[in-house]
């Protein structure tokens, strides 16, 4: 039992990545003023965010009842933490906002990016998912990932330098004009457009949290910072809208689209930023404490033979 936990080294993105292709947009524009306080009816979406909870809350029962001494229970808050807002993000009214205020797209994209990605991986889902498989399956998939050129391309992808840039081109390509409108009038694109963000997000932040004990980690979160303020900035201070699609419902929400865009702008810029120092700083905490009790260790002297 001890060793299923290693079997699956990519579960949690499997497992999450179904709840992200069935996104709640059906690819066009809510009904202006229309009534979206209500929870999204898409029961495909509904359905597979369930699984990954019901697999976790069974992979960390089987755990608990395998190492009774063993119990940690800040992953487990921090998975649940992470898995209501990626519940809130593509379930919730926001969801149906979305499609008429760019700003509360922009809430939807970075509850996705800063908040759930980040949190789900912090509470070590591939144990977790591992553990709530009968033993014969999970080694039957293990197989199948211990596959060389699967293992090689994993551990390619999960490079800190690799998952920062995939993370970087997403989100700069999904901000052309063009392409971000793409995902508004059609259901498919903006699947794949939500696929993109949420996956280099867990690609990225499974990258840093995994060799949170080197400086390196530190330096992509805050080119990451500089890099999503920038693009925050440019939308914040632009003149003219960039989208004109909201053009057709952001009045109707008291907002005209320039301003709608400003708002989304600082969202980005503002809130976004301080979850990105936030991070980084508990990254710089960690490294410091690693280094710390490296260099408290005692020095062992050999004697010359």
């Amino acid at each position: 039992m001890s060793t299923r936990p290693s079997v699956l080294p990519h579960l949690a993105l499997l497992g999450l990545a179904p709840a992200t292709f069935a996104s709640a947009h059906d690819g066009t524009a809510a009904v202006a003023g229309s009534d979206w306080l209500q929870w999204t009816g898409n029961w495909w979406v509904a359905g597979a965010i369930a699984i990954t909870a019901i697999l976790y809350a069974r992979g960390c029962r089987r755990h608990a009842r395998s190492a009774p001494l063993a119990r940690n229970y800040w992953p487990q808050w921090a998975w649940w933490t992470g898995w209501l807002a990626l519940t809130l993000a593509l379930l919730s009214p926001l969801d149906t906002l979305g499609a008429e205020l760019f700003s509360a797209h922009m809430v939807q994209h970075e509850l996705l990016m800063l908040v759930a990605a980040p949190l789900l991986v912090m509470g070590r889902p591939l144990a977790m998912f591992a553990w709530a498989l009968p033993a014969s399956w999970a080694t039957r998939v293990g197989r199948i990932f211990r596959v060389k050129w699967w293992r090689q391309g994993w551990r390619w992808l999960t490079l800190p330098a690799i998952a920062w840039l995939l993370h970087a081109v997403a989100l700069w390509t999904w901000h052309i004009p063009s392409f971000f409108e793409a995902g508004l009038r059609s259901a498919a694109i903006h699947d794949v457009q939500h696929v993109s963000f949420f996956g280099t997000a867990l690609l990225f932040w499974w990258a840093l949290v995994r060799r949170r004990r080197r400086a390196e980690t530190t330096i992509h979160v805050f080119t990451t910072l500089i890099h999503t303020g920038m693009l925050g900035m440019l939308l914040t201070f632009a003149t003219t809208p960039w989208y004109p699609f909201y053009a057709q419902t952001a009045p109707f929400r008291g907002l005209t689209p320039l301003e709608d865009q400003q708002l989304g702008g600082l969202i980005m810029w503002v809130p976004s930023g301080a979850l990105l120092v936030i991070a980084g700083l508990l990254l710089v905490h960690a490294w410091l404490r690693h280094m710390g009790r490296v260099q408290s260790r005692p020095v062992e002297f050999v004697k010359d033979p």
